[in-house]
């Protein structure tokens, strides 16, 4: 039992590092050295556990999106206004931006785009947003009385991921021209909805 407890301690530590740095240096300015000594773990951990550093990193954005994934089912599962739940979620941005989330995600994704045998994960923590913008959306759009044939829901998830990406990117560059009144936009149309405007 000591041991199993070990494992996982070792494998949470080298996890939890390897979200700091990711976010510090970024993927490729970690090294299976840098990252054991930042855990405080022998580095042969780090094979002997994951396999790869690649999959350790996988894994670390597998974890923290399991993290995100929950607070966004709560918050959508909440009995308010869907427009406070797009407001709630909106500021999540920030947040995620202050926690690092966008520069682990962007980094992986750009992992994956030279190793083809790391898409598939990544394509998978796509997916698990997706899934959980599309119930939330649906269920918007069908109190809002959205016509589903000219907006399709996976139009507007599409839609609502890309931008969120194109703004995660442009923050993380210092860039943040137009955001706030492309917020304030659809904010306003939201607002309309709720007053059952077309």
């Amino acid at each position: 039992m000591a041991i199993e407890q070990a494992r996982v301690d070792a494998e949470q530590a080298l996890l939890d590092a390897a979200e700091r740095l990711l976010v510090t240096v970024g993927y490729a300015g970690i090294t299976t050295r840098i990252l054991a000594k930042e855990a405080g773990v022998n580095h042969g951990l780090v094979h002997y556990y994951f396999g790869s550093m690649e999959n350790l990193l996988l894994r670390t954005l597998e974890r923290f999106t399991e993290q995100l994934i929950a607070r966004q089912q709560a918050m959508y599962a909440a009995d308010i206004p869907f427009i406070e739940k797009w407001r709630r979620a909106m500021g999540f941005l920030d947040e995620d931006l202050a926690g690092g989330y966008p520069k682990i995600w962007l980094e992986l994704q750009a992992l994956a785009w030279n190793r083809p045998e790391f898409r598939e994960r990544v394509a998978g923590v796509n997916a698990e947003w997706r899934a959980v913008l599309t119930e939330a959306f649906s269920a918007a759009m069908r109190a809002y009385g959205i016509d589903k044939r000219r907006f399709p829901v996976e139009a507007v998830v599409s839609l609502v991921m890309t931008f969120n990406e194109g703004m995660f990117l442009e923050r993380l560059n210092g860039i943040d021209d137009g955001h706030a009144s492309l917020l304030a936009m659809i904010d306003r149309w939201l607002v309309s909805l709720e007053k059952g405007e077309s």
